[in-house]
Order: C-alpha cells, then structure tokens, then sequence
C-alpha cells in the first residue's frame, strides 16, 4: 500500500505502530547500548559467566510460542502492547534495584519476556498491514525507522553519559518512559475486524510444509546469540572499549540502516527471499572470520578498526532476519498461520541460543574467543547452504 493515498483508518493504524515500534526502539537502542558495560563494571563478570547468563535472559524467548498460546484471546495488537509494558516493568526493575544481582536477573528475565513476545508480533503486524506482495518493501520502510529511533536511543547514552554523566538508573529509567509510551501507542490502535492484525490467532500451529523455515530458526538462533553475546564482550574485554563506544558504534550501523533496511526491503521483493537469505550467510563467514581472527593479522589498530567494521557489518545484517519472515508469508497455507509460527519461531531459534553462550563462553575460556567465532563461521557455512534450498511457488503471493 502507499501510505501517502491510503484511507484515513489505515494511515491511522500504520502511524500508530511505526511510533509504537520506534519508542521501543529508542528504549533497545538504550539498553543494548549500555548492559554489558552495566553487566562488567556493576558485576565484573567474566566471560564464562556472561555467556551463562544468556540462559535465563534467553529462556523467555524459549518459552514466547506457550506465553503467545496462553494470550490466544488477545489480538496481535493488544498482544504487542502488554509485550511493551512488560517489557517496561523490566527496565524500570533495573532502574530501581539494578545493582543488586538477584533482582537485576529477575528484571532482565522480565524485560527478556515481553521483548521477546514482541518480536514475532512486529513482524506479525507489519505483515498483515502490508498485504498483497509488497511485504518486504514495507517492513524494510518499517525497519528504518526503528532504526532512526535506535540511533535516538544510543544518542542519550553517548551524551548522557559522556557529557551529562548520567548513571545507569538514569539511564534505564529513561528506557522505561519510552516503552510505556510504545505500550500507549499500541492500546490506542482501534481493531479493524477485517484485518488480521485484530483476529484472535490459534494457539498453536505446527505444519510439515514449514520445515525448512524451522530449520532456518534453528540456524539463525545459533548466529544470533554468538554475536548478541561475545560481539560486544570482544570490543570490551579484548579491546577495552568503553560504553559510549558501542553507543557510537550503534549509531553508525544504525544509521547505515536508515538507507539499508529499505533497499534491503526492495532486495527481498525483486530478488526473493533465497538471494537475501544467501548473502547474508555468505558476508557473515567473513564477519565471523574478521572477529576472531582480525587481531592475528593486523597490527593493533587496524585490528580494533576491523573490529568495529564487524560490529557494524553484523547490526546490518540482522536485518536480513526479514527475509525469513517474508518466506513464510508466501508459503503460509492460511494466513491465520503467519503470526503463531513467526512466534514458534522465536521458541525454536531459542531452543539454541539458550545453549550456545554457555557453550561459547566455555571455548572462549579454554580454547580462546577466535574459536568462538570459527564455529559461528561453520554455523554460517549451513545457513548458505540451508538457504539455497528456497523455493517459492511461483504463483503464490502474500496472502
């Protein structure tokens, strides 16, 4: 659809979510930017047991398709709402208590549960709101924005705390008023009975046709928590780089995404699904081969410049995520599917990502952090090859 011609109801419900999506955004940008740095200097933990960590931040994500079936009577947009209060709760935890361990692992569990109940449900909405076959197109105009509200979120940590000298609480309690305000947003988008954006969803949906896209989950769950975890920890710890630093990095990737993620949207429309999917793991073998081993070859500052090249190749590359979301659209057999096996999804790629820290920051202690990212490069190696093995009926659209 073009926004600047829509009806007046569908522009409506189209601003809503873009805002909604970006307050959100603005809130990760925030948090993304500052936890493990929060993580190191509040708990001067150490790698192994950063990467043991990742499980219960990731056991939400685990267990997002039973929370989404137990919500069935909710529509995807009251869903997506409740998920951005809890996922407030969870900030405003850390803004109050962080520093005590206990209670900053049950607020990270929090904010973890309604992020992660988001995630299928931005992709869920944007989707129906699409329709026809366009869909890559919208949600990479959608993803631009959010990502022009990431950069918003890493701004206030690079000079709140460089220039301001804000503190974490400060921090993460500003992170909370921008995902109430997504919450707002989202309550205040009227149903349309028409649009599945606004049906009550099944509860659970499981379907042979949809293997390889589970296998694409699976593989993506892996790739993700490698670089979510022990990207950052390499810039900190074999670095030593500071929390404005990944602010500023952010904020270049981001703002490279302002560009990418529309074209990246174009991509997927005239290109399909199976060339995105396959650059992506192909430039990733790089980025992991980069990382882990950049610091052997080069000199130390061209290996820190590496370094931050990879970080910022990486974010862009997460969006490609996209791809898949949009590979399942056209394969869905109803449309009732998309929302409750975009959530499956999340659960299965975390079936993964719960293990893989653990497992990372064991290698990264005994073995050394490049064998961490030589096993994400085997990861990517399946993932090009699992990804050339898409086919879409030619006479299937969007449905």
């Amino acid at each position: 659809m073009d926004l600047n011609n829509d009806p007046s109801p569908w522009r409506k419900r189209f601003l809503l979510f873009v805002a909604a999506v970006c307050c959100l955004s603005i809130a990760g940008g925030i948090f993304e930017s500052t936890f493990n740095n929060f993580l190191i200097e509040t708990f001067n933990i150490t790698a192994k047991e950063r990467g043991a960590l990742e499980f219960p931040r990731e056991l939400p994500g685990f267990l997002v398709a039973v929370f989404a079936g137990a919500l069935f009577f909710l529509t995807d947009t009251r869903m997506a709402a409740l998920a951005a209060l809890v996922t407030a709760l969870g900030f405003l935890g850390l803004a109050a208590r962080g520093e005590a361990y206990s209670f900053m692992l049950l607020a990270m569990v929090v904010q973890s549960a309604g992020a992660h109940l988001f995630m299928p449900l931005q992709s869920s909405i944007a989707l129906s709101l699409a329709g026809g076959n366009r869909a890559g197109t919208l949600m990479g105009r959608i993803g631009g924005y959010s990502t022009l509200a990431v950069i918003g979120g890493c701004g206030i940590v690079w000079l709140g705390m460089q220039y301001l000298h804000l503190d974490y609480p400060i921090i993460f309690g500003l992170a909370t008023i921008s995902a109430t305000c997504a919450a707002v947003l989202l309550f205040k988008i009227q149903p349309a009975s028409s649009s599945a954006t606004d049906r009550r969803r099944p509860r659970f949906v499981w379907r042979r046709a949809y293997s390889l896209y589970y296998v694409l989950c699976i593989l993506f769950g892996a790739r993700k928590q490698v670089f979510l975890t022990f990207g950052p920890l390499v810039l900190i710890t074999v670095f030593g780089q500071p929390a404005s630093s990944i602010a500023k990095l952010i904020i270049v990737a981001s703002v490279l995404g302002i560009a990418f993620k529309p074209a990246l949207g174009w991509m997927i429309d005239r290109l399909g699904e199976r060339f995105v999917l396959m650059a992506d793991a192909f430039m990733l073998i790089g980025v992991c081969l980069g990382y882990g081993f950049g610091r052997n070859i080069l000199p130390a500052p061209y290996a820190l410049f590496l370094a931050y090249g990879c970080f910022v190749m990486d974010m862009l590359l997460f969006a490609m995520d996209m791809a898949r979301a949009v590979y399942l659209d056209k394969i869905a057999q109803k449309r009732d599917d998309v929302a409750p096996t975009l959530t499956l999804g999340v659960s299965i790629d975390h079936t993964v990502s719960m293990s893989i820290p653990a497992l990372g920051g064991l290698v990264w202690v005994v073995y050394g952090y490049q064998w961490v990212f030589a096993g994400a490069a085997g990861v990517a190696l399946v993932t090009l090859v699992a990804a050339s093995l898409i086919r879409v009926p030619q006479n299937r659209v969007s449905i």
